[in-house]
């Protein structure tokens, strides 16, 4: 009964490859998947046929209107619903759908953010249909995926460059392939995104405006428990919220979403949802659409779904690991085999991984920089901002050797005897895994962990995805220039192997992180620390990462500085609102509640006194209570001064660096000063639900 409740449920919601095969004529059908596998244009008749098929469908699944589904600079998705109907003479309507309204559409291009491509009286933009992500129906609506860009052609949103990354990355590893003799038909990235998130009670989330504004606590005192127990971490899962994620299962399978793995995690109330690994643009359109069902599904149950990087303090944050590799025709060209060092050509695209994130770690930095996800990097709960490559047991030897020029040889996998006749022995992986490492290797893939858990992964994967075609590229002419004999491929490819190895050795490290030690060592390799997001955006300026993009054709100069310029306005815009909540809520919750604690109390030690009653603890209590109420007084009014400079600011790289110099430290001390009182006030006065209550709810 399971089984086949799934396999009616999954992909239902789809315009499925059966239903393109049931619904248009076999020519049809075949030019069709001539775009979508091999990037062939489509033809506007053909185009026309398939809209009429897929308006048919979606009618027959109850859908009204259309909507071409867009990724703008912002980061989540956004949608124009426009309905089927069209007016007909005698007063009633025909459900129509043209080719012209799916292949192109016409958004605002103004509206959203463009970094300075687009004036605000410059409105004109397109949406441009993808044939190679599945449209969809979500709440009555035919989704169509689509690129965003402007009206003189610049890409304004996160998809473009991502289908142009994949599409250098294919031309270059198909090189590569060539001279191994093999001519696949497709190359394609592969992604995992594992998302994690809060879950909490919407009654408290409604009641906490910082929560409501900008997804994270910005007050709150440390709760009696933490996660110090790790009990939560893959412990039984609460029915209210095993009830959410059955739900979250069906819908998202309905979108042919193929989640597989939902556990708690480490920190209280906080969980982790894991889909089987897609086609890499497809994964992360499936990736924005988990995100949305979650936050939506989640008030079905009373619950509100928390998915910025740090809602709380004093537990973990949450991240998005990105699982990434490489296949071509179904083979996964980071498999290593069970001789790595016999394999040349897992060697030669591992030596391209390796000398791609070391050329470009700035750029990979500067990928998952954002307001949330600094709150994250380097504190001990996720990898540092430092990149680095972990390449575990099995490979490190390998490489080692290479560069030493000596034999290499991999580990043997290892046989673990428990003790216990009755239990079977188990094959130990020949690869740990480095929760520490922001770049490690996890078998036949590699897990970029420094991804915060609400930011889109295109950005980092187009800096993969580039960097890995650029040495591609290099391999390629290396080998062009040095190999006059066919024979000589082999020694002349484990050249530029080794040679890549020991250029560019300094990024790898397989130890611990988090450690002091490390972040010392990685200062003497002269790898780069960029600890907050003003250290890392500007990188995406500096001219050699402007030609490198412009090189590959995935982004020309004047979109590379509108991405800086859109991000870097975005970090402002961030920190803004975080103190202008924190100076409302400071004004209008807190300091109300500790004029009314602190007069109760001072009322009561003037009764007392009256009778001659010594309330010595309550005196002390309204003593701190006024030194608090002071301070919180005096700071609130040095916010509003710094954030105001701040905001005045017009260069904003300046602007950044101002935000977080100079009004981050003081929302600091504001929160001390708040989350003092909450540590001595009575818990009838207090305004707002407490980290006691959010993160321990039954």
């Amino acid at each position: 009964m399971g089984r086949d409740r799934v396999s009616e449920l999954y992909g239902s919601l789809v315009f499925t490859d059966a239903d393109m095969q049931d619904r248009l004529p076999k020519p049809t059908y075949k030019e069709l998947r001539r775009t979508i596998d091999g990037g062939m244009p489509i033809d506007l008749d053909i185009a026309n046929e398939v809209a009429h098929a897929m308006k048919d469908w979606a009618l027959e699944r109850g859908a009204t209107h259309f909507t071409h589904w867009f990724q703008p600079l912002t980061g989540i998705t956004s949608e124009k619903h426009d309905s089927f109907i069209c007016p007909k003479d005698d007063g009633s309507v025909l459900m129509a759908f043209s080719g012209k309204e799916l292949v192109q559409g016409e958004p605002d291009a103004s509206s959203f953010p463009n970094g300075g491509l687009r004036a605000t009286f410059e409105a004109r933009g397109y949406t441009v249909w993808d044939p190679m992500s599945p449209v969809f129906i979500k709440d009555e609506v035919l989704c169509i995926p689509t690129a965003f860009i402007s009206y003189t052609g610049e890409a304004l949103d996160k998809k473009t460059p991502l289908l142009r990354s994949e599409v250098v990355l294919e031309q270059q590893a198909k090189r590569v392939l060539a001279l191994f003799g093999k001519e696949p038909a497709r190359v394609v990235t592969t992604c995992g995104p594992e998302q994690e998130y809060f879950l909490i009670k919407e009654e408290d989330f409604q009641a906490r405006p910082d929560l409501i504004l900008t997804g994270r606590t910005l007050f709150g005192c440390e709760p009696a428990k933490g996660q110090e127990l790790e009990e939560h971490y893959f412990g039984a899962i609460r029915p209210s919220v095993n009830a959410f994620m059955k739900e979250v299962d069906d819908e998202l399978w309905k979108l042919g979403i193929p989640v597989r793995t939902k556990h708690n995690e480490v920190a209280p109330c906080q969980h982790e949802l894991a889909p089987i690994f897609e086609q890499g643009s497809l994964a992360i359109d499936d990736n924005l659409l988990t995100m949305e069902k979650l936050k939506l599904l989640a008030t079905h149950y009373g619950l509100a779904c928390l998915e910025h990087e740090k809602p709380f303090e004093y537990v973990n944050g949450s991240g998005k690991h990105d699982n990434w590799s490489l296949s071509a025709d179904g083979e996964n060209l980071l498999e290593p085999g069970d001789n790595p060092e016999d394999n040349l050509q897992f060697l030669v695209f591992l030596a391209c991984l390796v000398s791609a994130v070391d050329d470009h770690a700035d750029l990979l930095r500067a990928s998952v920089a954002s307001a949330g996800n600094d709150h994250r990097l380097g504190a001990n709960e996720a990898p540092p901002a430092i990149i680095s490559v972990f390449l575990g047991d099995a490979l490190s030897p390998v490489v080692d050797a290479l560069i030493k020029k000596e034999h290499a040889s991999s580990r043997d996998r290892e046989q673990i005897d428990l003790g216990i006749p009755a239990l079977p022995d188990i094959l130990r992986d020949n690869t740990d895994r480095n929760r520490t490492s922001p770049f490690a290797f996890t078998g036949n893939k590699f897990e970029f962990r420094m991804c915060g858990s609400q930011q889109n992964l295109s950005d980092a994967n187009v800096v993969l995805n580039t960097a890995v075609a650029e040495q591609c590229d290099r391999f390629c002419d290396y080998i062009a220039k040095r190999v006059k004999r066919p024979e000589d491929f082999h020694m002349i490819a484990m050249r530029f192997v080794r040679h890549s190895f020991r250029d560019h050795q300094r990024i790898i490290f397989d130890g611990n992180g988090y450690a002091n030690e490390w972040e010392q060592e990685a200062q003497r390799r002269g790898l780069a620390n960029l600890k907050t997001t003003p250290d890392a955006l500007p990188c995406m300026v500096n001219e050699e990462n402007i030609a490198f993009f412009e090189r590959y054709k995935v982004l020309s100069a004047s979109e590379s500085r509108a991405r800086y310029a859109a991000a870097a306005e975005q970090y402002a815009k961030l920190i803004n609102i975080e103190a202008n909540t924190m100076v409302y809520m400071a004004r209008h919750m807190y300091l109300p509640a500790l004029f009314n604690y602190s007069g109760d109390l001072a009322t009561s030690i003037a009764t007392k006194a009256e009778i001659g009653v010594v309330s010595r603890a309550e005196r002390a209590t309204l003593d701190a209570l006024t030194e608090g109420i002071d301070t919180i007084y005096d700071t609130v009014g040095e916010l509003e001064a710094k954030n105001d400079a701040a905001r005045s600011v017009c260069d904003c790289r300046e602007q950044d660096e101002r935000y977080r110099d100079e009004v981050l430290p003081c929302m600091s001390r504001l929160r001390a000063a708040v989350d003092g009182m909450e540590r001595i006030c009575g818990h009838d006065w207090w305004p707002v639900p407490s980290y006691n209550k959010m993160l321990f709810w039954v």
